[in-house]
């Protein structure tokens, strides 16, 4: 039996296999004889395609979800790094591309992280002005979470030979802030 590659089908090789008295005995004839047993050509089964379920839990997000504070007791920082925020820009359509700095003081809720990343990559095709957009981002993080305080830092990338960083942050009205312990350096080393 002779083996030949006859090319590519459904992203698989696909073989042809003929008998032939010249294959000596051993692992090839073994081979050989487990692909004649078979139909001439095999396949790949298709690789499934995603449902709608599935393509709706991959797209991008209008809106944030939350879920409770497991410690509202205590003030403490979560910081998101996002280093790819993307949009566009509003008068000649060109990307534009920030590293989006977010750090709060969660009350009663927090932002979930799926759901952020997926409301970040809904800026993608949008057109928008740095400081509108900044401001847009800690508008929908108040509104969904109404935390004690939050801040956004965005270091948009050079347009124009002009880095643009804007920063917006809101209070709640009532919260102060736990004041800040200077703690000594490690000892032994300069300072």
């Amino acid at each position: 039996m002779v083996l030949r590659r006859l090319g590519w089908a459904n992203d698989a090789i696909t073989f042809s296999a003929r008998t032939d008295d010249t294959i000596a005995p051993g692992p090839l004839a073994e081979l050989a004889r487990l692909f004649a047993a078979y139909p001439m050509v095999k396949t790949a089964p298709k690789t499934p395609q995603p449902t709608t379920a599935t393509k709706q839990r991959n797209a991008p997000a209008k809106h944030l979800q939350v879920f409770p504070n497991p410690n509202p007791e205590r003030d403490y920082v979560i910081e998101f790094q996002i280093p790819e925020f993307t949009c566009h820009c509003p008068l000649t359509g060109q990307p534009d591309f920030a590293h989006f700095t977010i750090a709060m003081v969660a009350d009663k809720l927090c932002v979930e992280l799926k759901s952020l990343k997926m409301y970040v990559w809904g800026f993608r095709d949008v057109g928008a002005f740095h400081e509108k957009v900044t401001n847009q981002v800690l508008d929908e993080i108040v509104s969904a979470t109404v935390p004690r305080f939050v801040r956004i830092t965005a270091k948009w990338n050079v347009r124009g030979g002009i880095y643009t960083n804007v920063v917006a942050e809101y209070r709640k009205q009532d919260w102060t802030p736990q004041p800040v312990i200077a703690l000594p350096g490690p000892v032994g080393l300069p300072n």
